[in-house]
């Protein structure tokens, strides 16, 4: 499902416009804003990035590879 929302400043006839991705913080990320990850469900992708770093650099994944990352974080096998 794609998560794109209008701008407020498109034009009713829909010229003019831009969508803008809607990121969400994700609920395992620590309360002082440190550790922050930001997802956003995109058209053929899953976004990922740091909110600390808004425009710096995104990973992009398929639904599939996003799925298996957070499986794998979640069960604490990642060599990192």
């Amino acid at each position: 499902m794609t998560q794109w929302r209008k701008s407020r400043y498109s034009d009713a006839a829909g010229s003019n416009c831009v969508e803008l991705a809607c990121w969400r913080k994700s609920t395992h990320s620590d309360q002082s804003g440190s550790e922050c990850v930001e997802l956003a469900a995109l058209t053929t992708t899953v976004g990922i990035r740091d909110s600390k770093n808004p425009t710096g650099p995104h990973l992009h994944l398929t639904p599939r590879a996003a799925q298996d990352l957070a499986t794998r974080i979640k069960s604490n096998t990642l060599d990192l």
